[in-house]
């Protein structure tokens, strides 16, 4: 009979240990996220609007006069009713749910799809009906990447140039934890409502290389943490529990034993 609770309770103990562990499936973000890539991976990207966007527009040309209507400014009014005075701002443009935004003159514009270059070109052709040789800048000013997982200082960060690379976003969130996983960080992007997924291997060289060595405007990095770092949480926020259940059942194992 001793010998049948022995077997029992080491059984129990045996499984107790088990359940402590947590499996990378318990932890780790985007599990299934690998059969998407296969899907939606894409070879060569570049950069474009997108919808939400806020995006500074500045027409420019030898005639001032002519280009005044196109460079609308924007006031920020104070808090008195009725004033209209405040701070003057350079116009920022939206680009809607549809990819347009509504431009002073020209009307409604689609901007959604094109990159910098395709934008100026087309802004110059239809601005070339009211100016003579139009010069056309376009800025993203809400140019954000976010950083998850683990790094030193997790956040979404606001880009002022519009040209960031994956290890500068990295060094911006205070560079990888020492349990971080440094040959399958994950790359999310937004491409005209599909999702691309890529995983970057940094303890390559081949990222420098790679399309997605530069981030484009509302990209996600998510770094996974070590396996060994998911088990020692895991086992970290279930000590008081299986000490507390492994002492009952090494005081019942001593007792029986004892008889």
């Amino acid at each position: 009979m001793k010998r049948f609770y022995v077997r029992y309770l080491g059984g129990l103990i045996s499984a107790l240990l088990l359940f402590s562990c947590a499996s990378r499936k318990e932890v780790a973000y985007f599990q299934n996220i690998d059969q998407a890539e296969a899907r939606k991976a894409a070879e060569n990207y570049e950069p474009k609007f997108q919808s939400d966007d806020l995006l500074a527009i500045t027409v420019s040309a030898f005639d001032m006069d002519a280009v005044r209507p196109f460079n609308l400014p924007a006031v920020a009014h104070n808090a008195i009713p009725g004033s209209v005075t405040g701070e003057l701002r350079q116009q920022a443009y939206l680009i809607d749910s549809d990819g347009h935004i509504e431009f002073p003159v020209l009307g409604k514009i689609k901007m959604a799809g094109l990159d910098r270059k395709g934008a100026s070109g087309m802004l110059k052709t239809k601005l070339a009906e009211y100016i003579k040789d139009p010069i056309v800048n376009i800025r993203i000013i809400n140019f954000k990447v976010t950083v998850l997982g683990e790094v030193k200082n997790p956040g979404t960060y606001n880009i002022q140039n519009e040209r960031i690379t994956v290890l500068e976003a990295l060094g911006l969130a205070g560079d990888l934890d020492i349990q971080a996983r440094r040959d399958n960080v994950l790359l999310i992007r937004d491409n005209g409502g599909n999702k691309i997924y890529k995983r970057i291997d940094l303890t390559s060289s081949e990222i420098l290389s790679s399309p997605f060595y530069y981030l484009d405007q509302n990209d996600v990095i998510y770094v996974e943490p070590k396996e060994s770092k998911i088990k020692s949480s895991a086992v970290g926020n279930n000590t008081f529990v299986v000490v507390s259940i492994l002492s009952t059942l090494v005081s019942s194992l001593a007792i029986i034993l004892s008889r």
